[in-house]
């Protein structure tokens, strides 16, 4: 990100210029239909515990295209146990847990890009 965007970034939201900020996000989140983001940025809000923030591949290895049980799996496994009574909640919703992460990140990131999980 140049200087200049990151400028435009932070008065846009600094001086409630909207437009000015998601001019310069926009660039941040557009990606082209075959294409995926490289990375997404999450945090994950557990209770009683410190919030978990990684980057996570939307592919696998193989190509394949990494849902929110393969990201949960991989970061708070036993939130996923058939014993635990803990749901995963985005904005709100409780999505399915096949849901594409890329698919989550493009309608549920906050403006700061970060995917906002929380397990209640």
């Amino acid at each position: 990100m140049q200087k200049r965007d990151h400028n435009q970034l932070w008065l846009g939201l600094q001086n409630d210029k909207f437009d000015q900020f998601w001019t310069a996000n926009r660039k941040l989140m557009e990606h082209t239909n075959d294409e995926l983001f490289k990375f997404i940025p999450f945090r994950i809000y557990q209770p009683d515990k410190p919030f978990i923030q990684r980057l996570f591949r939307p592919l696998g290895d193989l190509g394949e295209v990494m849902v929110l049980r393969n990201l949960m799996s991989g970061v708070v496994s036993e939130a996923l146990d058939s014993e635990s009574r803990l749901r995963v909640v985005i904005q709100g919703i409780e999505p399915p847990l096949s849901t594409p992460v890329q698919w989550l990140s493009e309608h549920f990131s906050h403006p700061d890009n970060f995917l906002h999980i929380c397990l209640v």
